[in-house]
């Protein structure tokens, strides 16, 4: 196809590029190759949260405008140009940072040179930890060390669980002198079942991170950090030693669940810093129809430091793969279970 071809088609009545917003400033925006890449270069200009933090790691905007727009100029399909974009997006180093068309979306890869400390060929198959183990909604759990030690594997929190659920897996480990929530190569999921699961922890309304929000164009322009607090539920409770067991998989709605608990004077973080994530998006849409998603209001801990670049443990242990396929021994879990042991 040629570009004065592709030109007629993506203006055509009948373009794939059809108009599929409801709002009334976008529809009247001209859907156009250039149209469509400015408005996401500028959406994220103004809107992107995260620039100052990444300066020393990522290309300065305006040079990526420079680099990209040439190339997007030179589509001749509609599959260019969303690759062409996919990979503007990508050059922001952020999982959280997306754009989505009826034929493919985009994701920058988080795990990249980040190898995460879980095995899903050991874990998610028989070994010790998982015999006689029950699960409810996501949530797969069991008794360790003679029934000392509570042990549950929490695998996305894309799998919903309510109160019911943690009431019967919390109601098992009365007995226990600890638990361990095992969330290692957790990619996160719905960020309302943070607090859900936080609120069994703690016995009074708890200050848990600070958020800030953007307030105008500029690239430092932020409201006053704001103080998120997490109240104690009115259900069952967990008193006990909890040791959470992260990696670098731990990402997004997970990163947020690992940055509440950290700090809990019953908690301690085990394992390898976390992957990050710590971003509230933005979505929005472009004249083509295509969404887009943006990382807008940055997360800190109860100290004010930034968690988009993980967080680290309490205890750092690095998982050993070839224990754990030589003799069927997770080096973390054994570390944490002595730490409840001893406590």
């Amino acid at each position: 196809m040629t570009m004065k071809s592709f030109a007629l088609y993506i203006l055509s009545a009948v373009s794939l590029f059809a108009l599929a917003s409801c709002d009334d400033d976008l529809k009247k925006m001209e859907n156009t190759v250039s149209s469509n890449f400015n408005l996401l270069w500028k959406e994220v200009d103004e809107k992107y949260c995260f620039f100052e933090y990444k300066k020393d790691s990522i290309k300065d905007w305006n040079a990526v405008y420079e680099e990209y727009y040439p190339k997007a100029m030179a589509c001749t399909s509609e599959e260019e140009l969303f690759y062409v974009c996919s990979d503007m997006l990508n050059e922001l180093k952020d999982g959280h940072v997306n754009l989505f068309a009826d034929f493919d979306y985009s994701s920058f890869d988080i795990y990249k040179g980040n190898p995460h400390g879980y095995s899903s060929d050991l874990f998610e198959n028989s070994n010790k930890y998982m015999e006689n183990s029950r699960s409810t909604s996501g949530l797969v759990y069991n008794l360790l060390d003679s029934g000392n030690v509570g042990y549950v594997r929490y695998r996305s929190f894309s799998n919903e669980f309510g109160d019911s659920s943690l009431d019967i897996v919390l109601n098992y480990f009365q007995n226990t002198k600890g638990m361990i929530i095992d969330v290692r190569g957790n990619g996160g999921g719905y960020v309302r079942l943070v607090e859900l699961l936080v609120s069994r922890f703690i016995t009074e309304k708890t200050l848990v991170s600070y958020k800030q929000k953007k307030t105008g164009k500029g690239h430092n322009d932020f409201s006053k950090p704001e103080a998120v607090f997490f109240k104690p539920s009115e259900n069952v409770r967990y008193s006990g030693l909890v040791a959470v067991l992260t990696d670098r998989g731990c990402y997004s709605a997970t990163n947020d669940f690992v940055l509440s608990m950290k700090g809990l004077p019953n908690v301690l973080i085990i394992g390898d810093q976390t992957g990050g994530g710590a971003g509230l998006p933005y979505s929005s849409e472009l004249p083509c129809g295509w969404t887009f998603r943006m990382s807008e209001c940055p997360m800190y801990d109860r100290n004010m430091n930034i968690t988009e670049f993980g967080i680290q443990p309490d205890v750092k242990v690095i998982f050993d793969r070839e224990l754990a396929f030589r003799e069927g021994r997770d080096n973390v879990i054994e570390t944490a279970i002595e730490l409840i042991k001893n406590n």
